[in-house]
């Protein structure tokens, strides 16, 4: 399986079984990360983890506090697709994958700007 991420008609494809999406709160200025794995079925949130709370950003009831991070495991079904928006006022969307990061404009290719991103699992 592969990640294709789309924005403004541009669409690549990433060799990767799981990745982490990162960004900052554009309101608490907080740092937030979320680990995925790319199936069949969609994509699968498996855990996710958060730097501090509040505004609108509280940390699961189940929420154990690790190493500075509020990180706990998530049980939902995979989504078929992931739409990623930009507010413009906390930097962009990361993608981490085999020990790297990129921002969307880096793997994009061009600004991400306030284009939408889709994520979705692709062959």
């Amino acid at each position: 399986m592969s990640l294709c991420v789309a924005s403004a008609g541009v669409i690549k494809t990433l060799a990767v079984a799981a990745f982490t999406l990162a960004w900052t709160h554009s309101i608490e200025k907080t740092e937030w990360q979320e680990d995925w794995r790319v199936t069949p079925q969609g994509l699968e949130l498996i855990a996710a983890r958060v730097k501090g709370s509040g505004a609108g950003m509280e940390p699961a009831p189940e929420a154990r506090l690790v190493n500075g991070w509020f990180q706990w495991r998530v049980t939902r079904p995979p989504q078929r697709e992931l739409m990623l928006g930009n507010s413009g006022m906390a930097g962009e969307w990361r993608l981490c994958a085999h020990e790297r990061c990129w921002t969307l404009s880096q793997i994009l290719g061009h600004a991400a700007g306030a284009y939408p991103t889709t994520m979705r699992s692709c062959k």
